[in-house]
């Protein structure tokens, strides 16, 4: 089945994420260009102003009570965390040729890929830092690089590398012109874009590009996929958005890497998770979100795991740091699958 990513053409037509999220084809078999979302009509317009608002006046947030029991299980102790720490540091991957798990986050703009990097590597290093730096803009990428980021925190002096790697990538915005492409994405997860290559969708990844990897090995391609949503967002996401990351998921799974989600910005969906993260399995809110992230991405929500970034805080925070923990965890299991399947 083709998308249109023009593998196999010495120079692919790139397509933007907003591009190939379309509802169909036209008469020629290609796919219609389109995008996220279209602007309200002036009709549209007036019914909003003239609306009531005391609905709307109503925060959802402090409606919604916790559920009696945690909907999965989690220790939140000290001790629960040092296991976590120790199972990361010492991780290896399950293939002697292969040193490094190589794991790429992607997602839409602004969900929180850049501050997951540095909100993990902030565990490690026992301060809040931005390794990885991060933008303001909800629409346009600040990452516009493959950036490779080693976390650290093995060894006597928490300085040596661990065996994890996490790729930084363009975002996926709403624009046809600001967004990562589909064939980019691919040409990442297969090894052939080389490190620090800037990506642009009028010179997507091919032969000519500077430090093309022509006969990617092992190492160079990605062994996890993580995608990455927005819980206060994921309600308003096109659903043509959905359609684009499952045709996305579809080539991925035909290479043989596995994929699993993180759900960022759970804080910010239940006014009490805001307040004590400890709460987030108790949460509606959460659960409910995560129902509709797995729904946008075509995933189970067993792949799904709820994180909470470090994004305005000075100090790190024990139970942010399990949680961020848990997740690490999450995608090493699923990245040592890819070296079980394809092992030497």
């Amino acid at each position: 089945m083709s998308y249109g990513f023009g593998f196999g053409a010495s120079k692919p037509e790139p397509l933007s994420f907003a591009q190939a999220a379309s509802s169909g084809t036209n008469s020629s078999g290609s796919l219609k260009i389109s995008h996220f979302g279209t602007a309200p009509s002036p009709e549209t317009k007036s019914a909003c102003k003239t609306e009531k608002t005391t609905q709307a006046q109503i925060t959802p947030l402090d409606f919604i009570p916790l559920l009696e029991n945690q909907w999965r299980n989690m220790d939140w102790s000290e001790e629960a965390k040092q296991t976590l720490m120790e199972s990361v540091r010492s991780f290896k991957p399950a293939s002697e040729s292969v040193p490094e798990a190589r794991v790429l986050l992607i997602g839409p703009v602004g969900a929180g890929k850049s501050s997951f990097i540095s909100s993990v590597q902030s565990v490690f290093s026992g301060r809040v830092i931005n390794r990885a730096m991060v933008g303001s803009s909800s629409s346009t990428s600040f990452t516009k690089k493959l950036r490779s980021f080693r976390i650290r925190g093995a060894g006597e002096t928490a300085d040596e590398p661990t065996a994890l790697v996490m790729c930084d990538v363009m975002g996926v915005g709403e624009g046809e012109t600001t967004g990562l492409t589909l064939h980019d994405a691919l040409s990442v997860i297969k090894g052939h874009a080389p490190e620090g290559h800037q990506f642009s969708p009028e010179q997507p990844v091919g032969a000519e590009t500077v430090g093309y990897v022509r006969k990617p090995s092992a190492t160079d391609k990605v062994h996890c996929v993580v995608f990455v949503v927005d819980a206060s967002k994921v309600s308003s996401y096109a659903k043509s958005f959905g359609t684009t990351f499952q045709q996305l998921r579809e080539h991925i799974s035909n290479l043989g890497v596995h994929q699993v989600a993180l759900l960022t910005h759970v804080d910010q969906v239940c006014k009490t998770t805001g307040s004590d993260i400890t709460q987030v399995y108790r949460s509606q809110s959460v659960q409910q979100a995560m129902v509709k992230a797995g729904a946008l991405l075509g995933m189970a929500t067993s792949y799904i795991v709820p994180v909470k970034n470090y994004c305005s805080e000075l100090d790190l925070d024990e139970s942010t740091d399990v949680l961020l923990l848990k997740a690490v965890d999450h995608i090493l299991q699923y990245a040592n699958l890819y070296f079980q399947d394809n092992r030497d």
